[in-house]
């Protein structure tokens, strides 16, 4: 689960990154709790499903 939120919130911020500079910060927030999702869930150290 939380690697499917990561991986979709790196896809949106890319894409906002790509498409223009009209989000400004918004863009790398979704980054960080992308990053924020993938350390938690290694930090969990939960086995995927």
């Amino acid at each position: 689960m939380l690697w499917t939120l990561a991986v979709l919130l790196v896809v949106l911020w890319a894409a906002g990154l790509l498409a223009s500079y009209t989000l400004h910060g918004f863009i790398h927030v979704l980054l960080l709790l992308a990053v924020a999702a993938v350390l938690i869930r290694i930090i969990q150290g939960r086995r995927p499903v």
